[in-house]
Order: structure tokens, then C-alpha cells, then sequence
């Protein structure tokens, strides 16, 4: 059994606000380590429930967070920019099934340092005209290639929203969302052995199935008008109203590089405090 861990940061044990996951900061140094106390426990459950082989795909912004010193033995970790598939980077290796770690809710909605890909400029996602969070954008990859989600771990609105796109999946709330900086922690101590009996458990369910490629439509609404222009100008993609973009691709794998293509375009046109 081959399982491959995506790897957030937002929904990592303690963390509740900006400077805990911006790479070079104080408390991002701090977070770093109860991030990777995470992933192990979620690997120590995995390999606990017949697990023989563990990926971990750092997927968090530079994607350089996870302490590889620090990683359990028993795991390999594909760590840095650029990846095709990007924080799923691995799903098409032959999986048996994918854990989603440290998730978060989606633009536009309740949760703890919720968005989706860009961290303000994006208000909204829809994905064949349901609103997508970057799990419901990554479960639809996954069953594309006929891999379960097996664990979602996050907030309580991650978990919540994680069970409208993958409803088998365990999922495991480490925090509770106040407000957009704010959450009622566990300790990890706590967290730790919730994630591995989770993992240990939902190996029960690992087995990779029949995935099908079909037609997927991606809609993305920016903040400002301006982004929208700018994503516009990639073939494919059209301005559907003043601040909102959409695109058709032939499966999800095809859509997902388009979606990149699009929050990259619309990063590099933000401008200073006017955005």
C-alpha cells in the first residue's frame, strides 16, 4: 500500500494567524515544528494500518516548511517549487490513497486563514458551478485518477466543508474556529494521537479504484477588476463579468494547470496596498 500525504500548513496544530505560516518569520520558525509533528503522527497511524510506503508532498507556498531532519525515517518527502500537479504532485504514481493535512476552508467562506491558493485577492472558486475549496479542487484530482481521500485535517470548517467532496474520509478537527485569526487549540499532544488513529484507521479504505477523466468548468472571482483583465489574456480563459474568469478543460488534470496559469497571472498583477 502506497499512500501520499498532501501537505498544508493553515490547518496545522496551533496555527491561527499570517506570521505562523510566512516562511522567515518568528513564529513561522515555531510552526514549523508542530507542522511536522502532524505529518508524523499522521505517518506513524498509516504505517500502523498496513501502510507500506509514504509520500509526503509539501504543499504549502514555497513548499519548503516541513523539517526533513525532524521526519520520521520511514517516509520520503518531495519538498520545493515548481510541480506540475502542484500540491498534488504524486497522485498519478500509483497511489493507493491520499491524506489531505493541515486544510483549510475556502475563499469566501468562515475558517481559520481560509482561502483558496491566493490568500486574499481571490473571493470565490466554483467548480462545475459548486463552490470549491482547494479540497474540493484536489478530491475531484484524486478521483480523477481513482485515489480515495482517506483523512482531512484542519479546522472545524475544513472538516465540514471536506465532508460535502469527500464524506468516506476521517476527518480531524486540531482546531475551532473563532474567526479568521483566532481558534480554540489543542495541544499537540492531543492532535498527535487523534491524527494517528485516524490515519491507522482510514487504511481500511486505501485501495486505488476506477478513476475517470471527464469535462470539468473552473470559475474564479478576483477582488478587484483588474485581476480578472489579466488572467483574461491567457488562451482559454474569458472575462464572464467585471471581476470573475472561467475556463472549460477536457479533464482535471488539464484544469488544474490552467488554474495555476490563472492565480499566477492575477499574482503578478497585484500591486502594492491598492492590490
Amino acid at each position: 500500500m502506497r499512500i501520499l500525504i498532501s501537505a498544508d500548513m493553515e490547518g496545522a496544530t496551533g496555527v491561527t494567524w499570517t506570521d505562523d505560516v510566512v516562511p522567515g518569520t518568528e513564529p513561522w520558525s515555531r510552526f514549523r515544528t508542530l507542522f511536522t509533528g502532524d505529518v508524523n503522527a499522521t505517518i506513524t497511524g498509516l504505517f500502523e494500518g498496513g501502510a507500506e510506503d509514504v509520500l509526503v508532498n509539501e504543499a504549502h507556498s514555497a513548499q519548503r516548511n516541513l523539517l526533513l531532519e525532524d521526519l520520521d525515517p520511514r517516509a520520503r518527502m518531495l519538498t520545493g517549487r515548481h510541480k506540475p500537479l502542484s500540491m498534488m504532485q504524486g497522485i498519478d504514481s500509483g497511489v493507493d490513497g491520499v491524506v489531505f493535512l493541515g486544510y483549510h476552508a475556502g475563499a469566501g467562506f468562515d475558517g481559520v486563514l481560509s482561502h483558496t491558493y491566493l490568500e486574499n485577492q481571490i473571493t470565490g472558486v466554483w467548480l462545475d458551478g459548486i463552490p470549491a475549496s482547494e479540497g474540493r479542487l484536489n478530491a475531484a484530482l484524486a478521483a480523477e485518477h481513482g485515489v480515495p481521500v482517506l483523512v482531512v485535517t484542519g479546522d472545524d470548517r475544513a472538516c465540514a466543508d471536506a465532508r460535502g467532496y469527500a464524506p468516506r474520509a476521517a476527518m480531524v478537527a486540531v482546531k475551532e474556529c473563532v474567526s479568521r485569526y483566532a481558534a480554540i487549540c489543542l495541544p499537540p499532544a492531543r492532535t498527535a494521537d487523534l491524527l494517528a488513529t485516524a490515519a491507522r484507521n482510514a487504511m481500511a479504505a486505501a485501495g486505488a479504484g476506477h478513476g475517470e477523466r471527464v469535462a470539468h468548468r473552473i470559475e474564479v472571482e478576483f477582488d478587484a477588476s483588474h485581476l480578472a483583465q489579466a488572467a483574461a489574456v491567457v488562451p482559454t480563459v474569458e472575462q464572464v463579468d467585471v471581476r470573475r474568469v472561467g475556463f472549460d478543460a477536457p479533464d482535471m488534470t488539464e484544469a488544474m494547470k490552467a488554474f495555476k496559469v490563472v492565480t499566477a497571472i492575477a499574482a503578478g498583477a497585484v500591486q502594492g496596498k491598492y492590490g
